[in-house]
């Protein structure tokens, strides 16, 4: 069976738009336990899966759909923030108030990437036609 690349975009934006609500959801948490004692902020983990995805295509490697799909199953973490000195870092609430509005920011633009996907195809099933 051979993939259009409209499945492989719808995918990988779905994947990225799962990771951003993920995101989302974690800077929240962060910011509810701002005030509390011993709490560890947590990021998402998803970068090293990005980075083998760069690397297949690096060396000339195809990525269908299922591959993308393994990679979401495969690979959202929620990991501790770790201060440079190696202890747990404490939340830092206005960096982690600025990380939430860039995360809106690239979710809407996922978002806004997805609506004109979409729109292409359905004038590509109209003939063009409106």
């Amino acid at each position: 069976m051979t993939e259009g690349i409209e499945a492989i975009t719808q995918a990988s934006l779905s994947l990225a738009l799962d990771a951003a609500t993920l995101r989302h959801q974690a800077i929240a948490n962060n910011i509810a336990n701002a005030g509390t004692e011993g709490f560890v902020p947590q990021r998402l983990g998803f970068s090293s899966q990005m980075q083998e995805a760069r690397r297949q295509l690096d060396e000339g490697r195809r990525i269908d759909a299922s591959q993308l799909a393994a990679m979401a199953e495969a690979g959202f973490r929620l990991e501790p923030v770790s201060a440079g000195n190696g202890l747990p870092a404490r939340v830092q609430l206005d960096s982690e108030v600025a990380q939430m509005a860039q995360n809106a920011v690239h979710y809407q633009a996922l978002l806004k990437g997805l609506s004109r996907h979409m729109a292409i195809l359905s004038t590509a099933v109209s003939d063009g036609k409106r």
